[in-house]
């Protein structure tokens, strides 16, 4: 089935209704295994996880979005200050996972109680609360985009086919789900992707940075990634469709990264990223983080920065209430390329 492409060859994915339920499928992204196999697939920790702190602190360890993962921990500081300075009898410590498939086993192997992603909440509403959806620059919403040289001839999805196509994480939303989805509606084989190789393209999968510099330097011919990555790459004054104009919280740092870019597709508005804990943590705590955050905003964030952050890292200022129901689309898409429940 062919997707609906506009904006001059830049394509929006909808939400179809190619008669999928929109139940959601709980893929065990890998499954829970031996404690040291968890920890494996962790990275940044700050002690021990799932032990207590100094005192009669509880230590409360926060899963990141994967990533490098001295950017990461630099980018959550604020976060991380915020929930230190407002809740009292808890130290908060922030892990970067390796990928996405080791998110779900730490936190039900109880070696961490807050994630930050999409993907595994999606995938296991039971076993996750959801505090609510995070908000930057005034919006909760962020997009997925793919990028090319300059110079390139692909002016959009339907041009991937026979092309080298870099990718972020496999599992991540906007590096890849989103994009497989978009290749799938332009009538590309994916094949087994994002779990295995694509037909129509070949593939490669890493993470946001990393796509991009495959790109740089010549080994893919173009790549997907988040707004907020891309946006930088692309000239200032580049013209974007007009739901990005609306919601695009990143639109004022064009011009600010190299090499540059351009875009050549765009997803619909995606619900940035939901902060959640899992449901067996049973401490007054627990609702006191959701308190925190929901009730934080710009200037109250601020007063929490480290010395010399750089306030455009900033991955959100607070949550806006969410429900699984405002994840619907990123269901769907996830079902379409084949992540499947409980494997």
């Amino acid at each position: 089935m062919v997707g609906n492409q506009g904006d001059h060859g830049v394509g929006e994915s909808r939400p179809n209704s190619n008669g999928r339920t929109g139940s959601v499928s709980r893929r065990r992204f890998v499954a829970g295994g031996a404690a040291t196999a968890v920890a494996a697939g962790l990275a940044g920790c700050g002690g021990v996880l799932g032990t207590s702190g100094g005192g009669n602190e509880e230590t409360v360890t926060m899963l990141l979005t994967p990533g490098t993962p001295a950017d990461a921990r630099r980018r959550y500081k604020p976060v991380q200050n915020l929930l230190n300075a407002e809740i009292d009898g808890a130290e908060f410590e922030m892990t970067v996972p390796t990928d996405y498939s080791a998110i779900l086993p730490a936190l039900e192997s109880e070696q961490a109680e807050i994630g930050m992603d999409d993907v595994t909440v999606l995938a296991n509403p039971d076993q996750m609360d959801i505090y609510g959806s995070t908000v930057t620059g005034g919006s909760a919403f962020y997009f997925s985009l793919m990028v090319v040289p300059p110079e390139s001839d692909i002016g959009g999805p339907e041009d991937v086919e026979e092309r080298t196509w870099a990718f972020a994480d496999r599992l991540s939303t906007s590096g890849s789900i989103f994009a497989l989805y978009a290749l799938q509606e332009a009538g590309l084989d994916i094949g087994e992707a994002p779990k295995g190789d694509p037909v129509d393209f070949e593939g490669s999968w890493t993470d946001h940075d990393q796509a991009l510099q495959r790109v740089a330097e010549g080994q893919a011919d173009g790549a997907t990634t988040w707004g907020g990555n891309g946006i930088p790459h692309l000239p200032e004054g580049t013209e974007v469709p007009d739901r990005v104009d609306e919601s695009s919280s990143f639109l004022g740092t064009m011009g600010t990264e190299t090499p540059e870019f351009k875009a050549v597709w765009w997803s619909f508005p995606i619900p940035k990223q939901p902060i959640y804990a899992r449901n067996t943590w049973e401490s007054e705590i627990k609702t006191e983080v959701g308190e925190v955050l929901r009730g934080s905003d710009q200037e109250t964030i601020e007063q929490h920065y480290p010395d010399d952050y750089n306030e455009e890292e900033l991955p959100f200022t607070t949550l806006t209430d969410t429900t699984i129901e405002d994840y619907q689309p990123i269901i769907e898409r996830m079902n379409s390329v084949g992540i499947e429940p409980g494997e």
